[in-house]
C-alpha cells in the first residue's frame, strides 16, 4: 500500500511538471511587460543597426532567417524560439524585450551585454525578420 501511495504522488507531481524537467515549459514574461513601449521604430536605419547585433548575438542559435535553426541549435534543450512564428509573433514588444534582458537556460541575459537601446532595436528586428520569412 505505501508503494502504491508513494507512485500515486509521484504520478501526481510528474504530470504537470514533464514539460519543465524536459526543458519546455512555457516561457512567459511577467505581465507588466506588456505595457513597455519600444522607443524605436522599425525603420531602414534602426533594421542595419539590429541586424549588425543580430547577427554578433542571436544567429548561431536562431539562424540568420531567425527560425529558430543556427547551427548551434541542435541539442539545445529548450530549442531556439522560431522568431517568425506566431508564438513569437503574438507576444507585447515589452515581453521579447524582458525576454532579451533576462534569457532562459543557455540563452544569456543580455542586459549584461547589451545595452537598453540595443535590446529595443533586437525587438524591431525580430519584428522584421517574419516580414521577412512570410515573404519567402
Amino acid at each position: 500500500m505505501r508503494i502504491l501511495l508513494m507512485l500515486f504522488c509521484l504520478t501526481c507531481w510528474l504530470l504537470p511538471n514533464l514539460n519543465r524537467i524536459q526543458g519546455q515549459e512555457a516561457w512567459t514574461a511577467p505581465a507588466y511587460t506588456d505595457s513597455l513601449v519600444n522607443p524605436f521604430k522599425s525603420d531602414k536605419k534602426i533594421i542595419a543597426e539590429a541586424k549588425k547585433i543580430y547577427e554578433s548575438a542571436c544567429w548561431t542559435c536562431h539562424g540568420l532567417t531567425g527560425r529558430g535553426d543556427g547551427p548551434a541549435a541542435t541539442g539545445l534543450t529548450p530549442k531556439p524560439a522560431d522568431h517568425s512564428s506566431a508564438k513569437v509573433q503574438h507576444q507585447a514588444d515589452g515581453a521579447l524585450f524582458w525576454k532579451l534582458s533576462k534569457g532562459r537556460g543557455v540563452m544569456p541575459p543580455f542586459e549584461t551585454t547589451l545595452s537598453k537601446q540595443q535590446r529595443w532595436k533586437l525587438v524591431c528586428y525580430i519584428r522584421e525578420l517574419a516580414k521577412q520569412n512570410s515573404q519567402r
